[in-house]
């Protein structure tokens, strides 16, 4: 394993579906040997229904997506020692409110507030929490290329709506640097420039807060 090339131990990358955090995070892990912390979605047997009957199945899907992310950072995050390895995640807890908030009913979501809280402050903020921004169209276009059937069941304003969910949360982060990147039309899973150039971006250090940064490339 090398050194942590970065000044973060605990490195989030979020962004919507189908924009590219799992395979970025991917291949950070196989380029430097870190620890990796991946939503197991596929494990989730609701994630189908609920595509196909978002009224009926949303309280199941995500309370078994919270439950299975709480298992996973208690054994990666509180039972291990975070500083022996720098670690990098495809998505933060938080997730678990902002899907909620939009998926869930008025009842449904402040029982599910209630149980989210409650474990909320166990686990660390991330050093960074990095946010790869894709437009709609492209995202659509991304889920269409990798063929999940149940995936094809996604609105674009469905997309559209999670993504103000996750810039309403934005507006309140201050105690850790958010880096919102426009990664559109960037391909750093096939183009290893393109790789390079979203990697060098973790090596600078930001303070608390948020900065967009829009890529040309």
């Amino acid at each position: 394993m090398e050194n942590n090339p970065f000044p973060y131990n605990y490195i989030v990358i979020e962004g919507n579906i189908a924009s590219g955090k799992t395979s970025f995070c991917e291949k950070i892990a196989t380029k430097y040997g870190c620890r990796l912390i991946l939503e197991q979605f596929e494990d989730n047997p609701f994630l189908p229904h609920f595509y196909e009957n978002q009224e009926r199945f949303a309280f199941a899907v995500e309370l078994f997506f919270m439950t299975e992310r709480i298992k996973q950072l208690q054994r990666n995050l509180i039972n291990q020692d975070l500083f022996s390895a720098f670690t990098v995640a495809d998505y933060a807890f938080v997730k678990s409110l902002l899907f909620a908030r939009k998926n869930l009913t008025e009842e449904e979501f402040r029982m599910f507030a209630k149980m989210f809280n409650a474990f909320s402050s166990s686990f660390p903020n991330p050093d960074i929490l990095v946010y790869f921004h894709r437009g709609v169209p492209e995202l659509m276009d991304n889920i269409d290329k990798r063929g999940r059937g149940y995936e094809q069941y996604i609105q674009a304003d469905y997309l559209q709506t999670i993504q103000d969910s996750y810039f309403e949360y934005f507006r309140n982060i201050l105690s850790f640097p958010l880096l919102i990147v426009d990664v559109s039309r960037v391909d750093f899973v096939q183009n290893d420039t393109h790789y390079d150039t979203v990697e060098s971006l973790l090596k600078k250090q930001y303070l608390p807060g948020v900065h967009r940064i829009s890529l040309s490339i």
